[in-house]
Order: C-alpha cells, then sequence, then structure tokens
C-alpha cells in the first residue's frame, strides 16, 4: 500500500549534514509522490542519489515562490501529490516554503508533516541549558544597528535563545552579543553538525567571542547559538561601587572602566559593563 495520498502536499524534513538521518517514511513518500519541490534541484539531487530516489524536482525558493506556489497549487488540486524540502532539516524554519504553505490551506487542501531532522531541535537538545522554554530567533539582522536592537529587544527574554548565523558573520554577531547580552551569558555553539567536521563549544559569550577573534574558532559552516536566558538578577552595584565606576567611566571607555571598578570592588565586571550600557542609552 502507498505511503501517499492523493492531493497531497507532503513537509518532509530531510538530513542536516549525516545523509543517513532521514526516516523510513520520508524516503518511501519522496519515492513515491509525483514531483519534489526544493530549495535548490542541484543540491537536493546528490541526496536523492544517494536515496536512490528518481522522482522530478523542481525549484522553489525565495526569487519564485509565490508565483510557484499557485503552479503547485492547481496541481494539487488535480489530485497529484507533492512533497516540499528544504537544503536541510525541516522545511520553512528559516527557509522557504511559507507562501505554498499558507496558501494549500486557503485551498483547503491536506498538508502531511513527515518530521525528521531539525539544526536547531538537536542543538538544544545536548546544549545543556534549559529545554522547557524557548524561543527561536532565527538569523539575526545583517547590519550591526539593526542586529544590535534586535538584540536589545531579546535582552530581558528569560527563556532559552536560539540563534542561527553564517560563517562571515559570526565574529561581529558574537561582538554584539557580547555588548548587549554581556559577556558572562552563557552560550552553546554548534557548527557543522553531524557533519564530519562537527564542533560543538559550551562557554561563555566573551570566551566564545576571544576564541573566534583569534581563529580559534573556525568560521565555516552555518553556526547554531543557543544562549541561556535573562536570569533577571538585579544588579549587586551598592551606591559607592557605582560612584568609582562613574568616575573610571569619565576618563576611560566602558570595557576597561568595568575591569578595573570590578577588581576595585569585587563585584562582577558584567554588573558593571551592564550598567554602563543603560547609561550610554540615556
Amino acid at each position: 500500500m502507498s505511503p501517499v495520498e492523493k492531493g497531497c502536499l507532503y513537509i518532509v524534513a530531510t538530513p542536516i549534514g549525516n545523509l543517513d538521518d532521514i526516516t523510513y517514511r520520508a524516503v518511501q513518500v519522496l519515492q513515491e509522490v509525483d514531483a519534489i519541490a526544493a530549495e535548490d534541484t542541484r543540491h537536493s539531487k546528490k541526496l536523492m542519489q544517494h536515496l536512490g530516489v528518481t522522482t522530478p524536482l523542481i525549484a522553489l525558493h525565495e526569487h519564485n515562490e509565490n508565483a510557484l506556489s499557485e503552479k503547485i497549487i492547481k496541481r494539487l488540486e488535480r489530485g497529484e501529490s507533492l512533497a516540499l524540502i528544504s537544503d536541510a532539516g525541516t522545511p520553512l524554519i528559516s527557509d522557504p516554503g511559507f507562501p505554498l504553505v499558507n496558501q494549500a490551506h486557503k485551498a483547503g487542501l491536506k498538508i502531511i508533516p513527515v518530521p525528521g531532522a531539525s539544526s536547531l531541535l538537536a542543538a538544544l537538545s545536548v546544549s545543556g541549558l534549559p529545554t522547557d522554554r524557548f524561543v527561536f530567533e532565527g538569523f539575526l539582522p545583517s547590519k550591526k544597528t539593526a542586529r544590535q536592537n534586535r538584540l536589545r529587544e531579546l535582552e530581558k527574554e528569560t527563556r532559552t535563545l536560539i540563534l542561527f548565523e553564517t560563517p562571515h558573520r559570526i565574529t561581529v554577531a558574537l561582538a554584539d552579543l557580547a555588548e548587549v547580552l554581556g559577556e558572562d551569558r552563557e552560550i552553546f555553539i554548534a557548527r557543522e553538525l553531524t557533519k564530519t567536521h562537527e564542533e560543538v563549544i559550551r562557554s561563555s559569550v566573551g570566551q566564545v567571542l576571544e576564541a573566534a577573534s583569534s581563529g580559534a574558532l573556525q568560521e565555516r559552516g552555518e553556526f547554531v547559538l543557543v544562549l541561556a536566558g535573562n536570569g533577571n538578577k538585579q544588579s549587586a552595584i551598592d551606591d559607592q561601587a557605582l560612584k568609582i565606576f562613574d568616575l573610571l567611566l569619565k576618563e576611560l571607555p566602558l570595557k576597561t572602566s568595568a575591569s578595573l571598578a570590578a577588581k576595585v570592588t569585587g563585584l562582577k565586571r558584567k554588573d558593571f559593563y551592564n550598567e554602563g550600557l543603560k547609561k550610554s542609552r540615556k
């Protein structure tokens, strides 16, 4: 009996690295549907060859998804069954596909998920950070000002944060994380998950930034960043310590002032640094 129903759209998760990380059901569906909509047909063709799937591929990406979605809907309405896949992992998660699924719902068509690999869930599961409540923010903005503004919106978020980042922006993104969220914020970084050169790091934002700046962290492959939420702890800076910090700030940069104030008072550098950030925004 065929695992595929006529006139249905299947949202099929594919491997994020290791090509064997795919379910039996997913392979069956990909073999039986009439066509597979793929983000990059050249990339997906390699996976299909590995799986022995010969189903025709059609390209559906961010530049054509609105127009192509209408054509796919018509095929589904004629009784054809189609699958949607992305280059890696679960479709629609920071990938094309939303217009197609939205239009399929409006047309009253059946949409069936075929679950599998997801880089954000894979990273979260091994991060050692709280998994009971989390928020996924996808990719941060590419421009510095917009990126810092987004992070300020997330500064007080108490849930675990999950972000994606590209290799050419990882160092500047870490620098902004250190500036806005604090160098002491716990972070777990996963690079090239399930691939040959998989790398994972659990540390503080400041220490990971140092590794990236020195070249110890390879800027290759896509990154998943899992950050501890804000614990909502009140600053431990008393009035006397604040006076010392204010005097230092008048003569020295924020980072230097925070470090010196921490040494003099025995309080946390992070508290002084965050206090300085608040002052700079007023």
